[in-house]
């Protein structure tokens, strides 16, 4: 949070002391969006998205000064004709057509020279990138109008408008990659420049052909008033994604309010921590047909400072630059549960198979909207423990929210209703205009490639693997040593482990456990007393292994990776390990293994 006033202030967050880290933040939200499903854009979409932001207050937070909110933003097309006519009145300039630029809101530091600095920055980047500034135009807003807190003033980022376009003989798929290279190249080079006091306040909410960002530390009810620019009657967009910011166990900042740059989250990603560390071992072995020898200027994917939602956005935008389609990037970060789902159809199941030697899940709970002008979903996470509802009507619009009722709809005008389902995705296609069901999604991106033939000839199993080296044997009279020397108790054999063993079944206490942490405790503990899951303790129900049943697996795959980048039958070379708990055989033949190139 800000300190200080005027041009002095200083733009910093709590750093990590004592046991408090912000590697481990993550929020709670209401999400929404209303879209037109043959993409006819119009005001009225706004007027409604405002609405549907404002009934779902009671999911976002604000701080004792509730003048001052934890969040909130909205996520629409670019407004040709309100930019066209800005362009026109304030600069003399002719938009030109659409795809053939780019806009975003970018949050810059107050102090002038440090303004300055960071805008000098991105321009020589963009004419680096081959492309040419338009212009640079102060984003008109009206804090008194809005009523915006003391606290959030303190706060609060300058911000500017910037355009940008390009030449004839640049895509727009190009476009966007050059793009994302100037945010993420400009975004590491500030961040890191020591002199300057405010750097964190340098953030772009987004710079794209196809979207734009308002956002900011605001309460729902403030953030149509504080921009000027959605009140524009000619401000209109197709589509309007919404997001109510609830800082479960984070710091509020005008940064993190959502939506993001493709997508807005409601719940809290709760393997975060091993996704992130996924995604910095996996730097080092990519390789990008797409950017060549820059794609190290999109390092780290994953920006520091960034909650458990700006993590998987930005995973999200790092998978579509380098060409996968949107909602073929979500289903690989979030799969539905096909383990153990006996319908699936083999070639779905192939699909998933191989995807989880790629990358794994993003697990949540977690509520999912994601949009890139040109198409617009939801996805809830194998656990489906995020209510998240829709209409359609006959005049062609959808609404998804949280909840029901955001907007109000005539009975007779709702065409028909439903909610998502976990692990399902839900998907407007505004070019065909029309809704595509899960099974035609999944079933087209299942016939993509054989993966079922590329399963079958690379995968190993444990079950192939033999060794001529003997295991290790059964020594009743090293027995009680070797137990001692690894931390086995009494109460751990009879409580924990007989039980297991003789009756299958969980062991049971009703007392709880009020143990140490292992790594605080002064008292020898077992290797695995280490290794522990802190999750976010909010609204999450309790679940036992008989509901987790149909939902979760212990089977994993182990081995080098390849190229997150590239989808090939090399990925499937990897050795599957059905549950962690391996016999002294398993062990031995994992220790001396030589099968299909797969060496120990």
């Amino acid at each position: 949070m800000a300190s200080g006033v005027g041009s002095k202030k200083v733009f910093a967050r709590p750093q990590k002391q004592g046991l408090y880290d912000p590697r481990f933040e993550k929020e709670n939200c209401g999400i929404g969006f209303i879209a037109h499903i043959r993409g006819e854009a119009s005001h009225q979409i706004i007027v409604d998205a405002e609405h549907a932001l404002c009934r779902m207050e009671h999911r976002g937070g604000c701080g004792s000064e509730s003048t001052t909110g934890d969040g909130a933003g909205i996520l629409t097309a670019l407004p040709q004709l309100f930019f066209a006519k800005t362009l026109q009145q304030e600069f003399s300039i002719t938009l030109p057509q659409p795809g053939r630029y780019a806009a975003g809101n970018v949050f810059l530091p107050t102090d002038t020279a440090e303004r300055d600095f960071c805008m000098t920055l991105v321009n020589g980047l963009i004419e680096e990138q081959g492309l040419q500034l338009m212009t640079w135009r102060t984003l008109p807003v009206d804090p008194e109008g809005a009523n915006v807190g003391a606290v959030a003033m303190s706060a609060r980022p300058h911000i500017e408008q910037l355009f940008v376009t390009a030449s004839e003989n640049i895509s727009s798929e190009e476009l966007e990659r050059r793009l994302y290279l100037i945010r993420k190249k400009s975004t590491n080079l500030v961040r890191s420049n020591t002199s300057l006091k405010q750097a964190e306040a340098f953030y772009y909410c987004s710079l794209s052909n196809k979207v734009i960002v308002y956002k900011g530390m605001l309460n729902e009810e403030q953030l149509f008033s504080f921009f000027n620019d959605l009140r524009d009657e000619d401000y209109q967009s197709h589509l309007a994604m919404v997001h109510s910011r609830f800082s479960t166990n984070t710091f509020p900042s005008w940064d993190r309010a959502q939506p993001v740059r493709f997508m807005c989250h409601n719940g809290e990603i709760n393997t975060r921590q091993g996704n992130i560390n996924w995604m910095k071992a996996r730097q080092g072995i990519a390789k990008s047909e797409l950017f060549g020898d820059k794609l190290n200027d999109l390092f780290p994917v994953i920006e520091p400072d960034v909650s458990d939602s700006g993590a998987f956005d930005n995973v999200l935008e790092f998978l579509m630059m380098n060409g996968r389609t949107l909602q073929d990037a979500v289903s690989l970060m979030v799969p539905e549960a096909w383990q153990n789902y006996e319908d699936m159809s083999q070639n779905k199941r192939d699909f998933y198979e191989y995807n989880s030697m790629m990358m794994e899940p993003w697990d949540g709970p977690a509520s999912i909207a994601f949009t890139d002008g040109h198409y617009i979903g939801a996805i809830l996470d194998r656990n489906g423990l995020r209510p998240s509802r829709y209409y359609v009507t006959h005049d062609d619009h959808v609404i998804m929210a949280s909840e029901v009722g955001v907007v109000t709809v005539d009975a007779e005008n709702v065409k028909y209703k439903g909610r998502l389902e976990p692990g399902k995705m839900f998907l407007l296609d505004f070019e065909q205009g029309r809704m595509i069901t899960d099974d035609e999604l999944k079933s087209s991106f299942a016939s993509n490639h054989p993966y079922g033939q590329w399963l079958v000839s690379q995968r190993i199993e444990l079950s192939q693997l033999h060794t001529e080296e003997e295991a290790h044997g059964f020594d009743e009279d090293t027995l009680l040593p070797r137990l001692q020397a690894f931390g086995y108790s009494v109460e751990t054999m009879q409580f924990m482990l007989l039980p297991l063993v003789i009756e299958m079944r969980d062991p049971v206490g009703s007392m709880g456990n009020d143990s140490a942490l292992a790594c605080l405790s002064d008292k020898p503990r077992m290797l695995y007393d280490y290794f522990k899951q802190l999750f976010a303790q909010v609204t999450n129900p309790p679940i036992d292994s008989i509901r987790e049943e149909v939902v979760m697996s212990l089977a994993c795959y182990i081995g080098p990776e390849k190229n997150l980048l590239e989808t090939t039958a090399a990925h499937a070379h990897r050795l599957l390990i059905p549950h962690p708990i391996l016999s002294n055989e398993e062990l031995a033949a994992l220790k001396h293994i030589d099968h299909k190139h797969l060496e120990h």
